[in-house]
């Protein structure tokens, strides 16, 4: 120690200008002799010391410099706060032996800055002993080098920021954030304080930590945390600790005890007591305070302790967390006690209830009253009564819960089958009973299987309309190499009349199974559907009784429209279906009924008028509801596919997808208009029919098309012919030649793509859709994209292609003859 007289005979006058202003630390520094030091007598230091120390003596800042490999400790006023009881015994020292707890630590820190090097720690977790006892600190610590007069590192300076108080704040808040959420989804309050109890103990290393009920003098402990203790879960008596404990308990006032054996507020037998039981310190919480009870949170350690005021703080908002848990807890159970449709009971093991649920007079009609002074087993069957009891004494014995089933009278006169599942409590008098009535339970059981087999059913229809467009296709393919084959061979054969009734037999098959296969794609729902003039009118008088009969009575269907609306070019059956998904919605958006209006009439747009339709008359048919209607994110979403607000089970998303996908190919729209709270308007713009009589959107097998004069072509063509069935390639090939024209062959979309480069001289591109690889349409697209304009006749042995293609085609169906094939390629040039 030093006591601040200079020494080295240095008075005042002798007092170095360096430490002017550098407040009690420079007065040390002035007062030691240095002498006896590494550093030297102070008059002898070097410059780069004295501006170094003077530095750091005029700084707010906590700095401390270790100087020369010893690591002399020279540090300002700041830094005497941190250090706390070792100043001033620190200045002047080594590092080494002024903080020997983190030698090794500040051994590396001196390696480093000696060397050149710095360093930079951000909170920084150390174990320090500052004040005669280990306690935890975390700083931010920046370590550079400090040069001599030759520019070598000769010392260490550290700027040092105590970040303890915000790191420990932090930490602590994260604690108990993390314990709130944890308990959140705990139902009971022994998961509620076996949790705490776990956490709280590692937080703090404790010995010992539970949650206790104290009444009439006694503390029941029903489970704890230990380490390095024996448990103590059990009954014990309170009296022995003398009044002023307990009054402390009764008025909520936490209480702290340091040292057992050492507080006067516990009695000699209290503390013989508590010894025994391993408690040298302790903090009790009371969380719960009632006129003949009161529930605390204990913390208890095997060894006088000094708890900090943050340590203290911090089992103060655990039990009020744990508090609040507890509470919730207990009003979700009152809560589902009230609510729950199970019948809930207590009773004992002599026969009798003490609480029962207000589900059992709604289950069985039986009150409280009549309930809770008459035995159980007066209300069980007969039959059901031995067994049943049997149950129950076995759980007794057991102390393992039980789960069997009975009947149960009702008030009425009826028997209900009930499903019991019942536990004992730990006292050993009492078990606790869940009744569930297994009459609804086997009548949603039936309700379910009926669903399921719908549910089968209906995958089974899917499945089935799968496979069989894809046996169609396949089979069209078949037909297509069968009908060709028979074509050109009739060509070939002799006059002889048996030879041709047997070809005729043949061809008359292949029609037979080209019809069986547009049977199956309409099944699979893949079959070419044909346009039709279709009067509005007629259409939603024919619709409407049939669409009443479909959403029900509830939902009352106004139709308004004139007589005079026009047609439209359109398949009925897309149209009326459309309406009717669009009027089952209305329903299912109006769960109480509700009118439902449809209205139709005549639109013009004009020009620039509506960016989806082009300009002219259209045909309006709207669906209006005053239903539930739908917000702006549902609205926006609403014909995406897949989408659906609709419970599991009751939509697919796909009806308002597939209404537009119609609209947008019948070159019209589809929109929709809505606000929560007030319903929703569906509408279909759809081009008004201008002519008496309209031509099928489609190239079908039809006699138009056999009846083409081929006139129209007057010269040989160049065609590429596509497909990846070798046997149809071929004979399309050869219906081509015998036409006439100059044929190239393609097996792939690639291929076809190289020969059209190498002949850009090509007339005409007749190619099959489904193709690996590349499909008809997309070879059609590349074409495009590289500004070949060729026409292209797409065969296909599918009933539908791709209509969002953007490509001009002309499609033929298979299987076709070489009368079809001729008329289709007449209609691409003349289209061309």
């Amino acid at each position: 120690m030093f006591d601040g007289r200079p020494h080295d005979g240095q008075g005042e006058a002798a007092r170095p200008g360096f430490l002017a202003g550098g407040g009690h630390c420079a007065d040390l520094i002035a007062a030691k002799d240095w002498s006896q030091t590494p550093l030297g007598p102070l008059a002898q230091w070097p410059a780069c010391l004295r501006c170094a120390t003077a530095l750091l003596l005029r700084s707010q800042v906590p700095i401390v410099m270790l100087w020369g490999e010893a690591g002399v400790m020279l540090y300002n006023d700041a830094y005497s706060g941190f250090s706390g009881g070792r100043h001033p015994d620190l200045l002047g020292s080594n590092v080494r032996e002024g903080w020997p707890e983190v030698a090794d630590f500040n051994d590396h820190v001196m390696q480093v800055g000696l060397a050149g090097g710095t360093l930079h720690y951000r909170d920084q977790e150390l174990t320090l002993h500052r004040h005669g006892q280990p306690e935890q600190v975390w700083m931010d610590l920046d370590y550079s080098p400090v040069l001599d007069d030759q520019g070598q590192p000769a010392g260490v300076i550290c700027f040092l920021a105590d970040t303890t108080d915000r790191v420990q704040a932090e930490r602590r808040a994260t604690f108990l954030f993390d314990l709130a959420e944890d308990l959140r989804p705990l139902s009971t309050p022994a998961e509620i304080m076996a949790l705490t109890a776990v956490r709280l103990g590692e937080k703090l290393d404790a010995s010992r930590v539970f949650y206790a009920e104290i009444a009439n003098g006694r503390m029941t402990v029903e489970r704890d945390h230990v380490q390095g203790v024996d448990s103590i879960v059990g009954e014990h008596s309170l009296e022995a600790f003398g009044p002023d404990l307990l009054n402390a308990y009764r008025v909520g006032t936490p209480v702290v005890v340091y040292d057992v054996q050492g507080d006067e507020r516990l009695s000699a037998e209290a503390r013989a007591g508590l010894g025994s039981r391993d408690v040298g310190a302790f903090v009790d919480v009371v969380l719960f305070e009632d006129t003949q009870w009161v529930g605390l949170l204990a913390v208890q350690n095997a060894t006088p302790r000094i708890w900090t005021p943050a340590e203290e703080a911090l089992v103060q908002d655990v039990g009020e967390r744990v508090r609040i848990a507890i509470e919730r807890a207990r009003e979700e159970r009152d809560r589902l006690w009230n609510l729950s449709q199970d019948m809930l009971a207590r009773a004992d093991f002599t026969g009798m209830m003490s609480a029962v649920s207000p589900a059992w007079t709604q289950v069985l009609g039986w009150t409280e009253g009549e309930l809770l002074t008459r035995g159980y087993a007066t209300f069980m069957h007969p039959e059901d009564m031995a067994p049943t009891l049997a149950a129950i004494a076995g759980m007794s014995d057991s102390g393992e819960p039980a789960r069997f089933e009975n009947r149960i009278a009702t008030r009425d006169g009826q028997w209900k089958h009930i499903e019991w599942t019942v536990a004992p409590e730990p006292d050993g008098k009492n078990f606790v009973a869940v009744g569930r009535d297994l009459s609804e339970a086997r009548a949603r059981a039936a309700e379910l299987e009926v669903a399921q087999e719908a549910l089968r059913q209906s995958q089974k229809m899917e499945a089935i309309g799968q496979l069989t467009g894809g046996v169609a296709h396949d089979f069209n393919n078949l037909l297509m190499a069968i009908t060709s084959s028979l074509a050109l061979l009739g060509k070939r054969l002799p006059a002889d009349p048996a030879m041709h009734r047997l070809l005729d037999n043949a061809q008359q098959g292949a029609d037979r199974g080209a019809a069986l296969t547009q049977r199956m794609l309409a099944f699979a729902r893949r079959q070419d559907l044909t346009a039709e003039r279709v009067e509005i009118s007629a259409l939603l008088a024919g619709l409407k009784e049939l669409a009443q009969r479909t959403i029900g009575p509830a939902w009352p269907l106004d139709f308004h429209y004139p007589a005079d609306v026009p047609f439209i070019l359109a398949d009925p059956n897309q149209i009326e279906m459309a309406l009717i998904n669009l009027l089952v919605n209305a329903r299912d958006a109006s769960p109480d009924g509700g009118s439902i209006r449809v209205e139709a009439d005549s639109q013009m747009i004009g020009l620039d008028e509506c960016a989806d339709l082009a300009p002219g008359r259209y045909v309006r048919i709207a669906v209006i509801d005053q239903g539930t209607g739908m917000d702006a994110e549902t609205l926006a979403r609403a014909t995406e596919p897949f989408f659906t607000t609709k419970g599991v089970g009751k939509g697919t998303g796909l009806g308002l997808s597939m209404i537009h996908g119609l609209a947008r190919q019948l070159e019209g729209n589809f929109t929709l208009e809505s606000t929560a709270g007030t319903g929703t308007t569906a509408t279909l713009w759809l081009p008004a029919s201008a002519g008496e009589t309209d031509a099928a959107v489609s190239v079908e097998p039809t006699a138009a098309l056999a009846t083409t004069p081929a006139a129209q072509i007057d010269r040989p063509l160049k065609i590429l012919a596509v497909d990846d069935d070798p046997l149809i390639l071929m004979n399309m090939a050869a219906f081509l030649e015998d036409m006439g024209h100059q044929v190239w062959e393609a097996s792939s979309g690639a291929e076809a793509l190289g020969i059209c480069r190498a002949h850009p001289g090509l007339d005409l591109l007749v190619t099959d859709q489904a193709m690996p690889n590349m499909t008809g349409v997309q070879l059609a697209m590349q074409l495009k994209a590289e500004q070949r304009d060729l026409p292209i006749i797409l065969a296909t042995g599918y009933g539908e292609v791709p209509t969002d293609s953007g490509i001009e085609v002309i499609k033929l169906s298979k299987p076709y003859s070489q009368q079809d094939l001729e008329g289709a390629i007449t209609r691409a040039l003349c289209e061309a």
